[in-house]
């Protein structure tokens, strides 16, 4: 299910990236455009989904154009589209042909027709896809309904058959990461989650490629381990059938110097004669019976040997698809690598923006300290404008107390000094050319006061105007903290993603190291050369000649020649998993190393 959500998704977001660029490239692209070479690897991991493995001589098959060929039937308008792919001599893989029909069916604008057709018929389907895969669920259906939006696309495409066969299907995840963080701002978190859930499914994938990877090594193994057995069991049994003719041949000479004797002495040794011939023919018919036992063995071992040939080259074949295999996971490091210099590039520009942010912050600072400066330097220019304000009314009021008193001794003295009246007007004239003096003064310091009150207004304003750009300035400090632990987690991922690597690197070379080893030992053990059969007399322990009765034998561990007495113990070796002969020189090592060991 994850699986299935995961693919659909992918294919929405490259659908949504092709149709963005077409309408900024004029609807039309070429087959070097990357988000259309991530389209078709989308696409071709879609109609993978849930295929039935075929099995065949060279190996397990598992191609996508197998359910594809049943467009050709179920729709006639197709056959120009497989006419001009059988036209191209370049294509040796079914995959290759897949991939130039999908080329085709969208430069035909007919793709999402072609695979609503097979949706139709399912029946025919469930015998190349399970009943779990995307193109046997809904999902399938979402996808046709997804395709049917790049039938606005005018796609220009070149089919080059080695490309098509030799090109590796890997999702690049960090195209779209990027369209994310560029087009989707504010659905920031949501994206993440899917990033998240597509990185999960490309550990998902990578685990599994590394447990095939391990299950081929181990098979490799049993295989080498296995044919080295063969061989040498081979090797064996070509040692005995030369002894046995060598001992043929033997008796056959012994034999005939035996007629020769008994021709000149007939009449002499008549009965040694018979009781020689006697034994010689019950010997001669035990070594026959050896002999067609040998000969069974020879058959049976022949028919083994081209068993394993097979295998063998069964097994070739399937070491040069895990060769593929191990290219592809390169190819994968490689990529995640790439992925990673991305994901630093775009840590340096988060740096890079929370300095331009830091720097703004410090500035926004700086312009509220001036700005709080200004503001308590014109309320204090507003108290000293009030004060002054206070003393011209302190003398106003003085001034009507002058003038009432000078009226009333005006009146009192008005009587008494008629003659000094002229001085007195004048005095009064002076006194109001005063007051009117003083009440300029006061309208001119009443509109200073209205200027004052109107500057402080502004000043207000511009104090909530700051105040508003104190609140952004803070909301732009919590979306630096949020930036800041985004950080934080793509510094984690990121380190994640390098302890990842360096696992994988390291069971690589713990894998390369255990090859070397068992490549070690079985050289080790393949070391041991036999004696040959003409360089050995006598037994090597007791000392005593060989002859008819006193047979030579091959101690397994030493490769020494012993006679049946002193060979006649049996011990399982490293490169012989059954019981096989050993000398009692042998018998007695390998049970001291079997007890220290087990202590």
């Amino acid at each position: 299910m994850d699986e299935r959500a995961n693919l659909m998704n992918m294919m929405k977001l490259s659908i949504k990236s092709l149709i963005q660029s077409a309408l900024n490239l004029g609807r039309s692209l070429d087959s070097e455009y990357p988000p259309l070479q991530q389209f078709f690897v989308i696409i071709e991991h879609c109609l993978k989904h849930g295929l039935k493995v075929k099995k065949s001589f060279i190996g397990q098959n598992k191609s996508f154009y197998g359910p594809l060929e049943l467009v050709e039937k179920l729709c006639p308008e197709s056959s120009d589209l497989f006419a001009n792919i059988k036209n191209l001599p370049e294509l040796k893989t079914h995959v290759g042909r897949g991939r130039a029909w999908l080329h085709l069916a969208l430069m035909q604008k007919k793709l999402a027709d072609y695979l609503q057709v097979l949706i139709d018929h399912k029946d025919l389907l469930s015998e190349f896809y399970e009943q779990d895969a995307l193109m046997m669920e809904e999902e399938g259906a979402v996808i046709v309904g997804l395709l049917v939006g790049l039938n606005m696309i005018d796609a220009n495409l070149c089919l080059k058959g080695e490309d098509l066969d030799c090109q590796v299907g890997v999702i690049d995840f960090s195209f779209y990461l990027k369209d994310t963080q560029q087009n989707d701002n504010e659905k920031h978190t949501d994206d993440i989650a899917a990033i998240l859930d597509q990185k999960h499914y490309v550990e998902e994938l990578n685990r599994h490629l590394s447990c095939t990877v391990g299950d081929l090594q181990s098979k490799i193994d049993c295989l080498e381990k296995t044919n080295s057995k063969i061989n040498e069991e081979l090797i064996a049994a070509k040692d005995r059938l030369v002894s046995l003719q060598e001992e043929h041949d033997h008796l056959l000479k012994e034999t005939a110097q035996i007629l020769e004797k008994s021709e000149k002495s007939v009449e002499v040794n008549k009965q040694d004669a018979k009781v020689e011939l006697e034994t010689y023919k019950q010997s001669r018919q035990g070594l026959n019976e050896l002999y067609n036992e040998v000969w069974k063995q020879l058959k049976v071992e022949k028919q083994n040997r081209m068993e394993m040939e097979k295998e063998l080259e069964l097994q070739v074949g399937m070491k040069a698809e895990m060769e593929i295999a191990m290219k592809l996971l390169e190819k994968d490091i490689h990529e995640k690598q790439d992925t990673l210099v991305v994901l630093r590039q775009q840590l340096d520009d988060v740096k890079a923006i929370n300095l331009q942010m830091c720097q703004k912050v410090q500035d926004a600072e700086t312009a509220l300290c001036k700005k709080n400066e200004v503001v308590t330097s014109l309320q204090a220019i507003s108290d000293q404008m009030t004060s002054a304000a206070k003393q011209m009314e302190e003398r106003m009021q003085k001034a009507e107390k002058a003038r009432q008193s000078s009226e009333d001794k005006y009146n009192k003295m008005k009587m008494e000094f008629a003659v000094k009246t002229e001085s007195f007007q004048q005095e009064l004239e002076q006194v109001r050319a005063r007051c009117s003096v003083l009440e300029l003064d006061l309208k001119s310091e009443r509109e200073k006061h209205f200027n004052l009150q109107e500057e402080l207004q502004k000043e207000k304003s511009m104090s909530s105007s700051l105040q508003s750009e104190l609140q952004q300035l803070s909301k732009l400090k919590k979306d630096f903290e949020k930036l800041q632990l985004e950080k934080n987690q793509l510094h984690k991922l990121c380190d994640e993603q390098e302890q990842a690597l360096q696992e994988m690197g390291l069971h690589l070379s713990q894998s390369k190291l255990k090859m070397e080893d068992i490549k070690e030992v079985n050289k080790a053990l393949k070391g041991h050369t036999w004696l040959k059969d003409d360089e050995a007399t006598g037994c090597k322990q007791c000392n005593k000649e060989f002859s008819i009765s006193r047979r030579k034998h091959h101690c397994r561990n030493c490769g020494d020649i012993f006679c049946n007495t002193c060979s006649s113990n049996e011990l399982s070796l490293p490169s012989y998993p059954k019981p096989v002969r050993v000398c009692d020189t042998c018998h007695n090592l390998l049970l001291q190393r079997c007890s220290s060991n087990s202590s």
